[in-house]
């Protein structure tokens, strides 16, 4: 494997577990909140800070080699930056479980979890950030205010790192250009990575006659209730006539 193929395998799976990590935040404080998904972001958070390590000692060492062909420092200046974002992006998430985790303790209840509407376990979502079949859990009561501090120390490191990154490769972003449109990655159905963490699936697609389905029974649902709506108007306006005129 070449190395702009692997470094792009590294990023691949480095962006699909900080995407997981941001999907459990999102629980953080609502009724999903549990001790096992403290414990899952904990886990998760660590594997991304694994992963952030291992793509910025690869890049820079690229980076940093005088042999570098200019197409291939090109690349890698391009995902260098989508590294340094992906980056600005987890510090950013760290931060708001440090502060949603502080306003909402789980062993000592200051005020009560959120109703957002999301239910159900975050164990899947965990698994694929792990790449394992199944979560293994620590059991830590203490959990949701030990790992606390932890993660505030964390927090620096990553914000010391991404310093570090800009004192020893100097990349304008702006001077670096995109290689495809905006969203096209969205539309591509490639997989990239070959990595054990680069198949994790963030998104797993509906399947397509249910969602058509259910936009079918939705619109019918709708149609009904708009008839019963006028039909209701309809007789109160009668009604109203008759006892006006009464």
């Amino acid at each position: 494997m070449g190395g702009t193929d692997e470094c792009k395998t590294m990023l691949d799976a480095l962006n699909k577990v900080t995407a997981c990590y941001r999907h459990l935040v999102i629980a953080l404080g609502s009724t999903s909140d549990s001790q096992n998904l403290r414990e899952e972001l904990k886990k998760t958070r660590k594997k991304a800070q694994e992963l952030a390590v291992a793509n910025r000692n690869k890049l820079t060492a690229l980076l940093k080699d005088k042999t570098t062909s200019k197409d291939d420092r090109a690349e890698y200046e391009r995902l260098w930056v989508v590294f340094t974002s992906n980056m600005e992006l987890l510090e950013v998430d760290m931060k708001r479980s440090l502060e949603i985790g502080q306003e909402f303790p789980l062993k000592v209840p200051t005020r009560h979890l959120i109703q957002t509407g999301m239910t159900g376990s975050t164990t899947t979502v965990a698994a694929r950030a792990m790449s394992v079949q199944n979560m293994k859990y620590d059991g830590d009561s203490n959990i949701d205010t030990a790992d606390l501090k932890e993660l505030q120390a964390e927090i620096t490191q990553v914000g010391q790192m991404m310093e570090e990154m800009e004192m020893k490769v100097q990349v304008a972003p702006w001077a670096v250009e995109a290689k495809q449109e905006a969203g096209a990655e969205l539309k591509s159905t490639l997989s990239v990575g070959n990595s054990s963490v680069g198949v994790i699936s963030i998104c797993e697609e509906e399947p397509k006659d249910e969602m058509d389905e259910g936009g079918d029974n939705n619109g019918m649902i709708t149609c009904v209730a708009g008839f019963i709506f006028v039909a209701i108007v309809v007789v109160a306006g009668i009604l109203g006539y008759f006892v006006i005129g009464g």
